[in-house]
């Protein structure tokens, strides 16, 4: 198949199942707004929190799932299905761990996340139920991306948004018929997320996937080995190099989620001193502005199979015009959502809160994130080029670019000279110097594997 067509193919379904991940949680914000602005400021607070987990979840199934489309272009289905049983169950294991940890130490941690007092009450109780929902939580990314890389993404959308509309479901229900307040949309949560893992689980158990999730692989001392290196660092395919091997190539996806959620608590130490209007205000901002961050990462994340697959199957123009075509598309089209939204910004964040101090706070940051957001294709096409074929050195600084290496530096210089119109525009400057910093290592690359192209044979 053309891969203009087989990138859009593979991406429509990530792009909705991205799209409803990020309805229902901000369904979330839009409820919980009704409890007032720091029940709001709450959910910002464990935003930090989940997104540690995510990216401890998309670290095990990005390197499990880049392993696994490799291998399948180089038609290695059994060691493939070594990556994803390993990846699934350390996922598992990982975390419980974490929600035992989360509950014990529960104030301590919101608290460390940027909740205030007045912010903790609501915080504490709502972490509680996302720290319980851990474990499905990070089964589910894995398994999402076992079958986003396989080329499955279908299926993997069947799950999430069918777990997504529940959410929506029980949101309304707890806030609006039952009165149980943040502890309602506590709960439709958590039980959302273990109903779309049972949903994925269930692709794998009836056998709709080519990899098989099974215990047995990880007690086995050796795995058979594989006819194609698979990184720099090994190829050998005992268990604990697999482990390895997972860990290195989804590192970049711990990275760039890691410093997701360490930048929103350096973000909500910043806006502490402004009130709970101002972090209620920062939370709005960016659970609408990933939306069309989420438009983009899901035509990319159609795109990583495709990459994969071609570059364990040596059809390196393939991976060429897949990555300019993704790059090129996923700008138009997070262009004119750009547009869209800035037309009906102030209705949005008014959809979230009635708090005058909060539109005020919120409209302006909104508008300067919008004016860079058709740099930000570059520095998450590139990174997950590197990050599909397995160029983990290069993914990984990519990764850190964005959130980490350039945000929260700009945010610490600039608060303190600006105050808040420091917090208000930092994210957008450190989306141009991330796309600066991005685009050599992208052009440079793609040169390279034009020289690598061979005729079809």
């Amino acid at each position: 198949m053309p891969v203009n067509r087989l990138v859009l193919l593979l991406g429509a379904p990530t792009t909705v199942s991205m799209l409803v991940t990020t309805f229902y949680n901000m369904a979330d914000t839009y409820f919980v707004g009704k409890l007032g602005t720091s029940a709001t400021g709450a959910i910002g607070v464990v935003f930090a929190l989940m997104s540690v987990i995510q990216a401890l979840g998309f670290m095990l199934g990005q390197g499990s799932g880049s392993n696994i489309s490799r291998l399948l272009g180089a038609r290695n289905r059994d060691e493939a299905s070594n990556f994803a049983s390993i990846g699934f169950f350390t996922a598992l294991l990982t975390g419980i761990v974490i929600a035992v940890a989360g509950l014990i130490f529960l104030d301590p941690m919101m608290l460390l996340i940027g909740s205030s007092d007045t912010i903790l009450p609501f915080s504490r109780v709502y972490g509680a139920f996302i720290l319980c929902a851990t474990p499905a939580m990070m089964c589910s990314f894995v398994m999402n991306n076992i079958l986003r890389f396989e080329g499955h993404a279908s299926l993997a959308m069947i799950g999430l948004v069918l777990g997504g509309f529940l959410n929506v479901i029980g949101d309304w229900v707890t806030i609006s018929i039952l009165d149980m307040g943040i502890e309602g949309v506590g709960l439709s949560t958590m039980v959302s997320n273990y109903v779309s893992m049972l949903l994925l689980l269930s692709m794998f158990l009836r056998k709709k996937t080519q990899t098989r999730l099974q215990i047995k692989r990880i007690f086995r001392k050796n795995v058979p080995a594989s006819d194609t290196q698979l990184t720099d660092i090994s190829d050998r395919s005992t268990v604990g190099h697999i482990l390895i091997n997972i860990i290195f190539i989804g590192l970049p996806s711990l990275a760039r989620q890691g410093l997701t959620s360490a930048s929103t608590m350096v973000m909500n130490w910043m806006a502490r001193p402004y009130g709970d209007a101002a972090i209620a205000a920062m939370s709005i901002v960016m659970r609408i502005s990933f939306i069309l961050f989420a438009v983009g990462l899901g035509i990319g994340q159609g795109f990583q199979p495709v990459s994969g697959f071609n570059y364990g199957a040596q059809k390196y123009d393939r991976v060429r015009k897949a990555a300019l075509f993704t790059w090129g598309f996923s700008t138009v089209v997070m262009s004119i959502s750009a547009v869209v939204c800035w037309l009906i910004g102030e209705n949005l964040i008014a959809l979230f809160s009635s708090d005058e101090e909060v539109f005020i706070i919120g409209t302006p940051a909104l508008h300067y994130q919008l004016m860079s957001i058709i740099l930000v294709p570059i520095s998450f096409i590139g990174n997950m080029l590197f990050q599909s074929i397995g160029k983990g050195g290069r993914a990984l600084f990519l990764s850190c670019l964005r959130s980490g290496l350039c945000y929260i530096p700009v945010l610490l210089t600039l608060v303190p000279m600006l105050g808040l119109l420091g917090i208000q525009i930092a994210q957008p400057i450190a989306d141009v110097l991330a796309a600066v910093i991005t685009l050599p290592f992208f052009l440079s690359f793609l040169r390279t594997l034009k020289k690598e192209e061979t005729p079809a044979t």
